[in-house]
């Protein structure tokens, strides 16, 4: 008795071939992905606008806006807490959308330690 493999399972070399190539090319495009992604620069706001972070895809800090009227020398903790609500809330837009960008080229396969 001889057991049938579903359709685009088996083949030998040839199928194995093909595999290889498709996994070259979502390496190739996801390189490109990346490089595109490392481009980027996302804004994002904390505290109604008053705190204002760029960064990069790379995640490094471009620019941070302050508005004047929340600088008060009194209220030093909250201007460090919207610095660091808005530079982390930067990182998570990054790293949402790199994650998206690349389910896209993926399929949805996760590959680990390739992002």
């Amino acid at each position: 008795m001889k057991a049938r493999l579903p359709q685009g399972f088996g083949g030998g070399p040839s199928n194995m071939n093909q595999m290889i190539r498709q996994a070259q090319k979502m390496q190739e495009d996801m390189a490109v992905k990346q490089a595109e992604l490392d481009e980027k620069e996302y804004t994002t706001t904390s505290g109604g606008g008053m705190v204002e972070v760029t960064i990069s895809g790379k995640k490094e800090l471009k620019a941070i806006t302050i508005k004047p009227e929340v600088v008060d020398p009194e209220e030093i903790d909250m201007l460090q807490d919207l610095v660091l609500a808005a530079v982390n809330e930067a990182i998570r837009t990054v790293e949402q959308n790199n994650a998206a960008e690349m389910e896209k080229i993926t399929a949805g396969i996760n590959v680990p330690g390739l992002f």
